[in-house]
């Protein structure tokens, strides 16, 4: 097995490797920053950055040496370096008198609070944390742990949602679930590829989606009727009591993705 290279990276917004290729992990940048310029800081950024490099860097070895439980681990305490992300804060809606009055202080406080959010260790650190959740979804996806590897990518993009990697890890990861919404999610993906991706990398991916389509057709058509077999298991024990069967009930496709239902004796 060849081993995989690990490219040196400064962008996210990487073009996405082929199924076929092994799969490289992201580099963060390490380059000197400045130190905040308040020292109301909780802990030190610049240093914490620093320390999840080197620990990231340890984790790149082993997932060079094909450890990938040790490259996992050492990803995952690199990610405890940095700060949790926080979640975007919604302004609060303008008084009802500065609605009816049709003022725009309710949009100009809004436009505020939303400036004052932005903060650029705070987006060195979501660029560290879409890099590192990227890597541990690599090592996820050759331990075989699909599920954990989507759960991860998610994460990643949850900081950069447009992290090429991050998607067509995850778009990959959720084929191999191979259920209606994991293919479904899948899919979503892809679209979301093809906009990213320049035309001479396109081919691949709708290929995909095409042979996504009737994938998603059978996995849907598979668990409605699952859904329908257990339904009828709960109908015909409460139903016998009145000398009724399920039996007594068709169900038919309504031509809106759902069924209708008929009594019929």
């Amino acid at each position: 097995m060849a081993t995989p290279s690990i490219p040196t990276l400064h962008n996210t917004n990487q073009t996405a490797p082929s199924s076929n290729e092994e799969v490289a992990v992201d580099v963060i940048d390490s380059s000197p920053r400045l130190s905040p310029a308040s020292d109301s800081e909780p802990y030190d950024i610049p240093r914490c950055l620093q320390t999840a490099d080197e620990l990231k860097t340890e984790g790149n070895e082993h997932f060079r040496g094909q450890r990938w439980n040790e490259a996992l681990a050492q990803y995952r305490s690199a990610l405890g370096q940095l700060s949790r992300r926080k979640e975007k804060r919604r302004p609060d809606p303008p008084p009802l008198d500065e609605l009816n009055s049709g003022s725009d202080k309710g949009k100009e406080k809004a436009k505020d609070e939303e400036l004052e959010d932005v903060d650029p260790t705070s987006a060195e650190c979501a660029k560290a944390r879409a890099i590192l959740n990227a890597n541990i979804g690599a090592c996820f996806v050759k331990l075989d742990d699909h599920k954990s590897a989507v759960t991860a990518c998610t994460e990643a993009l949850a900081d950069d949602p447009n992290y090429v990697k991050a998607l067509q890890r995850r778009a990959s990861s959720n084929e191999k679930l191979n259920t209606w919404s994991s293919l479904t999610s899948a899919q979503e993906d892809y679209t979301k590829l093809l906009e990213l991706l320049p035309s001479s990398q396109k081919s691949e991916v709708n290929r995909s989606l095409s042979q996504l389509k009737p994938r998603v057709a059978a996995a849907q058509k598979q668990e409605t009727d699952e859904m329908i077999d257990k339904l009828k298991g709960v109908g015909n024990s409460i139903l016998g009591n009145f000398g009724l069967s399920t039996d007594n009930f068709k169900f038919e496709p309504n031509g809106q993705g759902g069924y209708s239902m008929n009594f019929v004796r």
